[in-house]
């Protein structure tokens, strides 16, 4: 447990000893808040924060991977990967120590958007159920996400070819359970078969979270889609240790 402890205070002071994560917050906050505006959130006139939960998944699917591909890659590229690896710890304890730093880095993104919900609260008397259900929603698709690109690091000692590798995986992922793109695949593929790439998709049980149902199957997708990917990631790195 010592060794998961060192590894997340390691990894979670490295983000803010660089320009990069704070270069990061300002686009992540420019953009979550700029796109629910250009979508017509006044237009609308409804306190919630419907249009930030709807526009999140196609930010994170790119800003969840830029956070993800030096979890692994930098550490193979600069070689410290070996000198890391060969200190008391684990590979389980640097995976998930690796993990949750920057899990924790993504969950203080999101509590740094409290202006919208404030402004929300301001302008009327939204449901602060739906709101604190969207954010738990926001932060285990993160979750989700960054254990996917975690994995495509690990994979990888080239961080661009990290973050492509992982942008396509959460594309694919999200776009999969769009209404559009199920309607498109119903010319070609059987009902049954359409149900199991639904039942897959992030985005089915992103919205039914952020709805406000609250479902033991839901949030047991992201912890299994979690868990499966965080996997992965060690027996990858296992690999290369052993290598």
């Amino acid at each position: 447990m010592n060794g998961f402890w060192a590894v997340f205070k390691r990894e979670l002071k490295a983000y803010f000893s660089t320009p990069v994560a704070y270069v990061f917050l300002v686009i992540f906050l420019f953009f979550a808040g700029y796109l629910p505006f250009r979508e017509g959130f006044f237009e609308l006139r409804q306190a919630d924060l419907n249009l930030f939960f709807q526009i999140l998944p196609l930010l994170f699917i790119f800003m969840v991977p830029s956070t993800a591909m030096r979890l692994w890659a930098e550490e193979r590229r600069t070689g410290s990967i070996e000198l890391l690896l060969t200190l008391p710890i684990t590979v389980p304890q640097a995976v998930l120590g690796k993990f949750f730093a920057a899990w924790a880095f993504l969950a203080i993104a999101l509590v740094l958007t409290f202006p919208l919900p404030a402004a929300v609260f301001y302008l009327g008397e939204p449901d602060p159920g739906l709101i604190i259900a969207g954010y738990l929603a926001s932060f285990l698709m993160a979750g989700g996400f960054l254990a996917i690109g975690s994995f495509f690091s690990a994979l990888t000692k080239n961080q661009v070819v990290s973050f492509i590798l992982s942008v396509a995986a959460c594309g694919i992922l999200v776009y999969a359970g769009m209404p559009s793109t199920l309607e498109y695949l119903s010319d070609m593929l059987p009902d049954s078969v359409l149900s199991v790439i639904e039942s897959l998709s992030i985005q089915i049980h992103y919205d039914s979270l952020r709805r406000g149902v609250i479902a033991a199957a839901d949030v047991a997708y992201f912890l299994i889609l979690i868990a499966a990917w965080i996997y992965a990631s060690m027996f990858v790195v296992e690999e290369r240790k052993a290598s």
